[in-house]
């Protein structure tokens, strides 16, 4: 049994007291999830997104330091964003951004354009404005998924953007050390994005991946925000790609 002195001893402190973690697409989601997540382990927290109510909500429950409301695929709004930045930061995390599907020879080149641009360019635009903001030992955090491992008709973009990601973060890694860069590969994560994208399919897709899933049940916002956090104090990990999806890349067809 445990004495009171003991108990004390065994508490152990948060994980970011004291740092300021930015988190760009917060207002619901992963972003949202890792923000509960990072502030529970006693960071600061410094929220953005592009619409300004639930950016608010989310602002209100955790306590954010400030907020920012604009478009992150805007280059000029997430310029403006980093230099109005007063404080060092610690940890950028972007979940900004959505999947684009499509035969690429039916694809309007503005939208095969934008596929790359929501996800490749992003991450070098924040790269490239975070880099003198995050302190040595920091880290940049994307998101990417495992989805797009799988090629097929109109998988071309998520494809391309699945198989460069890694890339791109082991690179900026090198270039931006000791600011570290990460990369979380995502499957199926049960959101408020992918439920729009379903519709009425999404509740098939639930039990399909129950029932499939070594897991034996279906990938949470929690779960990355878990990941993310982990990420974000083991000082040891830069310029990798962390796979989260309960398995469904082994599953047949994916």
């Amino acid at each position: 049994m445990s004495t009171p002195s003991t108990a004390s001893r065994i508490q152990r402190e948060p994980e970011l007291l004291g740092q300021t973690v930015v988190v760009i697409g917060a207002s619901a989601g992963i972003g949202l999830e890792t923000a509960r997540r990072a502030r529970a382990e006693g960071a600061k927290l410094i929220l953005t997104g592009r619409n300004p109510e639930p950016l608010q909500r989310a602002a209100s429950e955790l306590d954010a330091l400030s907020t920012a409301a604009f478009d992150a695929m805007d280059p000029n709004s997430l310029e403006r964003f980093f230099c109005d930045l007063t404080p060092t930061i610690d940890h950028v995390m972007v979940t900004a951004g959505q999947p684009h599907y499509g035969r690429l020879f039916e694809m309007a080149l503005a939208q095969a354009r934008a596929g790359f641009d929501a996800h490749l360019m992003l991450a070098l635009r924040v790269a490239r404005n975070a880099a003198h903001k995050v302190r040595p030992g920091g880290t940049l955090l994307f998101m990417g998924g495992t989805g797009g491992r799988c090629i097929g008709i109109g998988l071309g973009i998520a494809s391309t953007v699945t198989a460069a990601l890694p890339a791109l973060t082991a690179s900026l890694a090198l270039e931006l050390a000791p600011v570290r860069v990460n990369l979380i590969a995502a499957g199926f994560v049960d959101t408020p994005l992918l439920a729009s994208l379903l519709g009425d399919e999404l509740e098939n897709r639930r039990n399909q991946l129950r029932a499939t899933l070594p897991i034996w049940r279906v990938v949470g916002p929690d779960d990355v925000a878990a990941l993310a956090v982990h990420i974000m104090t083991n000082t040891a990990l830069t310029g990798a790609t962390y796979d989260i999806d309960g398995g469904q890349q082994f599953l047949a067809g994916c």
